[in-house]
């Protein structure tokens, strides 16, 4: 792995922390599937749109991606709430 690689891996394990209260290897790739089907919705949306219709299966896995990361992200900004609060 190359230096650029080392740096970007350490973005991406950031990101998923603070988004969601922890980094394990599954929940970096589930943050950056999750970032990238985002960014090219809001992007391309036509795009999206065609590959949802080609690929049901992969939209409903999209889906369950999206649910659990809204749902780890709203129970880790919780925590952190509660903690400040303390």
């Amino acid at each position: 792995m190359n230096e650029f690689e080392k740096q970007f891996e350490a973005l991406v394990e950031k990101y998923t922390e603070l988004l969601i209260g922890e980094s394990t290897e599954k929940r970096k790739d589930m943050v950056t599937k999750y970032a990238l089907y985002s960014f090219i919705a809001k992007n391309m949306p036509p795009l999206v749109k065609h590959w949802n219709s080609l690929y049901p299966e992969a939209k409903d896995e999209m889906k369950t991606i999206i649910g659990d990361i809204k749902e780890w992200n709203e129970m880790h900004r919780m925590n952190q709430k509660k903690q400040e609060d303390e």
